[in-house]
Order: structure tokens, then sequence, then C-alpha cells
């Protein structure tokens, strides 16, 4: 038997092998992705209230409103799981009749202040309205004294004495 032909058979036994190992290790990878939330899912749209009018006043409503999960969106763009409570709720109690007025009263008395974007001024939200103007007032007069300070202490050590003006002006000319 050829040495030649042997060895070229076990090379294609060991790569075949191989890829099998490799095609049966991206299967099992493809159907772990698939039964796991690792994979991407489309999800059903979530249908629109039946009345346009009851769902353009809830979009009107949820943009001034803080969806409480994430803090940093609006309740209208949120997709918190809470955020949708919060716009079911708001969705029943237009339809039950409630004034924009009435509905953020509701839902402030629920969850406080901080469910609005625009908190009303009152003293409970001085320090919110008010707060970030009082520290960049007190940051510019910190700033003020500081470089008030630091101009007279250049002031004072950039200054020389006549004695010292006179011993520089000796070392000058020696140079």
């Amino acid at each position: 038997m050829n040495l030649a032909i042997l060895s070229e058979s076990k090379c294609w036994g060991l790569c075949g092998l191989k890829v099998a190992r490799a095609f049966l290790a991206l299967t099992l990878a493809c159907i772990f992705m698939q039964a796991t939330p690792f994979g991407v899912h489309a999800e059903e749209a979530k249908p629109l209230a039946e009345d346009p009018v009851v769902e353009a006043r809830l979009v009107d409503i949820a943009q001034e409103l803080r969806c409480l999960v994430c803090q940093n969106e609006s309740l209208a763009s949120s997709r918190a799981d809470l955020a949708d409570d919060l716009r079911r709720e708001v969705r029943s109690l237009i339809k039950a009749g409630k004034s924009d007025d009435e509905i953020r009263t509701f839902l402030v008395s629920r969850y406080g202040d901080f469910v609005l974007y625009r908190p009303k001024i009152k003293p409970l939200t001085y320090g919110l309205w008010f707060g970030p103007f009082l520290v960049l007032v007190l940051a510019l007069v910190f700033l003020y004294q500081h470089l008030k300070a630091r101009a007279a202490t250049e002031q004072n050590t950039s200054a020389l004495t006549p004695e010292e003006r006179e011993r520089l002006r000796a070392i000058l000319k020696e140079q």
C-alpha cells in the first residue's frame, strides 16, 4: 500500500471530524440562542386605543410625565413595563372623563412631584427650581475670590525690592 495515500486518508478523516464538531457546535449555539433571552425576537405591536382622540390626549399627557423606572425618559417614549401600566392607568382615567389636570393631580398624589418633568413652583420644589442657579452663583463668587487672591499673591511675590533689583542687575552684568 502506498504511504502517501494512507496519510492523505488520515488527514481527511481528522479534518472531517473537526468540521463535523464545528458544525455541531454552531448548531447547538443557534439552538441555545433561540431558547434563551439572548436571542432577539420581534414583539407584536401593542394596539393603540380604540379612540384616536383618547390616544392623542394620552400622548400629550405622557410627554409631560417622567417614567419612574427610566427617570430620564418621558412616559410616552419609555418601554418599561411600569410605563405600560401607567399609560394604561392614564388611558382609563381619560376614558373615565377626567381632565388633564385631574390626571396629573392623581399621579402626583400617588407618585410625588418627581413624576412631572416640570413640577410646579412651590416651597417643596424651590431647591429643584432654584438650586442649580444658586450653585452657579456660589461657584462664580468662589472663582472671583480665588482669582482675586491669586492675583494679589502674584503681585506681592513678583515685586522686587530696590535692593533685590540692584543685586539682580549686578548678577546679570557679571554674566
